[in-house]
């Protein structure tokens, strides 16, 4: 599966991370030592189920590394345009493809085993749409103090993530101003619900609407099928839009590489170790050869 990496646009100085890009692209921002989107690109290079990553904003100019064929687009406008062009490369690359993974260039706790779980989870069933959601204890738990936008649901409090599963299909212009609609209010759950008309927003509200009831909603208004994904970890839900949850990752992060560098150095020196045992010159005092026993012979019985 291709996965197309959101990357363009340059915040405007109302943007709560303005002051830390000094005019780049969001997805350049250092955090532990590397620019965000590496860490993602790293994450997605590392999936076995990944076979080309997709970046829309940027170039190659940037020089980011992979070990995955790495192609660029340039910026499109929107965030709905942007996707479109994404899948457009897709289909160019492979006119056999019928999902692509849509990223965000601002996870960059993301794991290659996670990129990897969503693909074996989301290809159970033929679906348009895999959006995933994670459960806000279980995002307080990883990262407490995030501070993340919650959408209060009858069986549970979710946020949603920033890597999700679609089908080619779905980038056609007839979607483009519902999901355009959706997507800029995705941080006001509030806007979203009225999005989705009058009685979901009702039920939002009172908070009668479920997880399952709220697919239902969304499938049913813009005429697709769709599968709500639950994350048990955190990570491709955690993005960075403020300046304190881009300070929680990036000492999240130069914690995990303090810990990577130390393990690594542990091994070094155990196989240091068994080195020397093994190809050490320690002399072998020659072993004596043993006696053959022999046998006592047997006593006579006296008549």
């Amino acid at each position: 599966m291709d996965a197309i990496v959101l990357a363009g646009g340059i915040p405007n100085p109302e943007d709560p991370l303005y002051s830390f890009l000094k005019g780049d692209a969001k997805a350049l921002v250092d955090v532990a030592g590397k620019p965000m989107i590496q860490w993602v690109v790293d994450a997605l290079s590392g999936a076995k189920h990944v076979s080309n990553i997709i970046i829309v904003g940027l170039s190659p100019k940037n020089k980011l590394k992979s070990r995955k064929p790495l192609h660029y687009l340039s910026n499109q406008g929107r965030l709905l345009s942007n996707i479109v062009a994404g899948v457009d490369k897709s289909l160019e690359l492979n006119k056999k493809n019928k999902y692509v993974m849509v990223v965000s260039s601002d996870i960059p706790t993301l794991k290659p085993e996670m990129v990897d779980w969503l693909v074996d989870t989301t290809m159970e069933t033929n679906d348009d749409l895999y959006y995933g959601v994670c459960p806000k204890k279980v995002m307080e738990k990883r990262f407490p103090g995030a501070n993340r936008t919650y959408i209060h649901l009858k069986d549970m409090d979710i946020c949603g993530a920033d890597i999700n599963v679609v089908h080619v299909d779905m980038a056609n212009k007839k979607y483009l101003d519902v999901w355009e609609s959706l997507i800029v209010k995705r941080k006001n759950p509030v806007a979203q619900a009225m999005a989705m008309g009058w009685l979901t927003s009702f039920l939002y509200l009172t908070r009668q609407l479920t997880l399952a009831d709220s697919v239902r909603r969304v499938c049913e208004r813009i005429n697709i099928k769709g599968r709500a994904i639950i994350w048990s970890h955190a990570e491709p839900c955690m993005d960075v839009d403020k300046p304190h949850q881009l300070e929680l990752l990036r000492k999240d992060l130069a914690k995990q590489q303090k810990k990577t560098v130390k393990t690594k150095s542990v091994k070094s020196k155990t196989t240091k170790t068994v080195k020397k045992k093994t190809t050490g010159s320690a002399k072998v005092k020659p072993s004596k050869a043993a006696k053959p026993k022999t046998k006592p012979k047997a006593k006579s019985k006296k008549k």
